[in-house]
């Protein structure tokens, strides 16, 4: 990858001095890994000196518990926290624990109602529900590589009694806009909803996201409201740039995000995420 030159709005990040005063949230595919699941030296480097100064750089990501862990220790994120599963879930990495984390908050929900109006408006589509810290439960096959840790498939009837931290629909040959349809052609209420760029719709408890998640990470850490700073490249990740005393939006973004982001870098191709670390550390 080449290195992005900084952008000269992210100077406004010098204002946020690096430390144990500060948080600095990351989203992981499409701003840390590129789309073919790279991470560059330039990208890791960047993360281990920023964590070298006790800043607290916290993983916030729609993947699952067993799916974030390797790319922490990519990163040697051993200790702290990270938000998976779009915020219902949420761990604590420590390397004295037992497989180095413990399972902090996890919100739930009955996903019966939801899977049912879905199958009945798209009776193609797949789904899966997140077998926590294990792999996932679902209504048949995922394309290969979807989906990581232990795979059952289980009756669909089976699958809409399970609690749920989070669903997953998958229809391939579906693009995100017609997931974006299906969702205003079936008058999906009661939880929240991402589509993402490969697209599969999420579907989490109501009230639930990476920026609920956050803020309750937040005030363990005792971090101001305004010492934060959050970057991701996707609709899942409005609610975190929005929150965030910065957000900034990476170029890859869609129109949709880049608008609600305080600031704008370039795209996980060109390491945009390296100048964001950088004038935090550099000011």
């Amino acid at each position: 990858m080449t290195t992005a030159p900084t952008p000269p709005q992210l100077g406004a990040l010098a204002l946020h001095r690096p430390g144990p005063d500060l948080l600095v949230a990351l989203d992981i595919d499409g701003t840390i890994l590129g789309h073919d699941q790279s991470l560059s030296e330039e990208v890791r480097a960047a993360v281990v000196e920023l964590r070298a100064t006790g800043t607290h750089v916290v993983l916030s990501t729609g993947r699952s518990i067993q799916a974030v862990l390797p790319v922490a220790a990519m990163l040697g994120i051993d200790s702290g926290w990270a938000v998976c599963s779009n915020g219902a879930v949420t761990i604590r990495l420590d390397p004295g624990l037992p497989g180095g984390h413990e399972i902090h908050d996890v919100v739930t929900f009955d996903p019966g109602p939801t899977l049912r109006l879905l199958r009945e408006h798209l009776p193609e589509g797949i789904f899966a529900v997140e077998d926590l810290g294990r792999g996932f439960v679902l209504t048949a096959p995922f394309p290969d590589g979807e989906l990581t840790g232990t795979l059952r498939v289980v009756d669909f009837e089976e699958l809409c009694a399970m609690p749920a931290s989070r669903v997953t629909m998958r229809a391939p040959g579906l693009g995100a806009d017609d997931f974006h349809d299906l969702v205003d052609r079936s008058g999906l209420h009661g939880v929240s909803y991402a589509v993402g760029w490969t697209a599969w719709l999420d579907i989490a408890p109501e009230g639930v996201s990476k920026a609920s998640a956050l803020e309750q990470v937040r005030q363990y850490l005792k971090v101001g409201p305004t010492a934060t700073v959050a970057a991701g490249d996707g609709r899942n990740d409005i609610e975190m740039l929005g929150w965030a005393g910065v957000g900034v939006a990476m170029g890859g973004a869609d129109e949709t995000t880049r608008s609600v982001a305080n600031l704008v870098t370039g795209r996980v191709e060109e390491d945009g995420l390296v100048p964001v670390l950088h004038a935090i550390l550099r000011p």
